[in-house]
């Protein structure tokens, strides 16, 4: 088993070359089609006096625009893939020590689904709680790494095992010894990453919880008391309506006396 790693930081030169790697990526079919099609159309503009020149000028411009936009299709394919190795190669570095919590951003492919919607959410809401998902977001992550290596490195040490098993060399035993010790130093730093690996899961549904009641369930409460509040104040507004209605009635009774005896009179 080697030492474990250093801390690496990211220098300015690592970012410096995975931002080049990106433009070129994108621009490479932009620029190497772009400029025969420039090209193409100044020169159609200045010397196509005759249908002839200018269907030669245009047909040749076709075929150089084409040439560019699959050679640039080609480098973007290559840059693309080196880009994805220099990622691939940072994530490794930075996780070597364990990630963090400001490097979640550097491993978004491998949060699930709904944690990405949940860190986004809380974020929004609440500052603080969206620092303690994303620190315990790291610590899931950092777990999950240490048990896909250590997986891949149990496996390696029985081949080897089982390789030495078939050499039978008079040093066998010694080396199996070694092995052995090996793969139980493994299983045991396995076991300590499962650990934390639940503890980090239980603490992400504790925190997604804690910003449910602090928002959706808070807002739901608050609906809840308006609704207890209308439906408190239901009755007494039927009952005003009720005698509103009555007076009304009252008032027109009294109108229609008054005019029955005005009649008589």
């Amino acid at each position: 088993m080697s030492d474990l790693p250093t801390k690496y930081d990211l220098t300015k030169r690592d970012l410096a070359r995975g931002r080049n790697l990106k433009l070129a990526t994108v621009g490479s079919p932009l620029v190497l089609t772009a400029i025969p099609a420039v090209v193409s159309l100044t020169l159609f503009l200045l010397f196509a006096s005759s249908p002839p020149v200018a269907a030669t000028i245009f047909f040749l411009g076709l075929i150089i625009t084409a040439i560019g936009f699959v050679k640039g299709s080609l480098l973007a394919a290559l840059f693309g893939y080196r880009y994805s190795r220099w990622s691939s190669e940072m994530r490794e570095k930075i996780a070597a020590d364990g990630i963090k919590a400001g490097e979640i951003d550097w491993f978004r492919r491998e949060l699930r689904p709904q944690e990405r919607r949940a860190l986004k959410e809380i974020e929004r809401k609440d500052l603080l709680l969206g620092d303690a998902y994303r620190e315990t977001l790291a610590s899931r992550l950092t777990a999950s790494r240490i048990i896909k290596t250590t997986r891949r490195e149990l496996a390696n040490t029985r081949r080897r095992e089982n390789k030495i098993k078939q050499l039978r060399s008079e040093n066998a035993k010694q080396f199996l010894n070694e092995i052995a010790a090996d793969a139980k130093k493994i299983e045991s730093i396995t076991e300590d990453a499962k650990l934390m690996l639940a503890e980090a899961e239980s603490r992400l549904q504790m925190i997604e919880a804690a910003a449910l009641r602090g928002g959706g369930l808070a807002d739901t409460e608050v609906a809840l008391r308006r609704l207890a509040e209308r439906r408190d104040s239901l009755p007494l507004a039927l009952e005003e309506a009720r005698l509103a209605s009555e007076i009304r009635a009252e008032l027109q009774n009294e109108d229609v006396d008054r005019q029955n005896v005005g009649d008589e009179g």
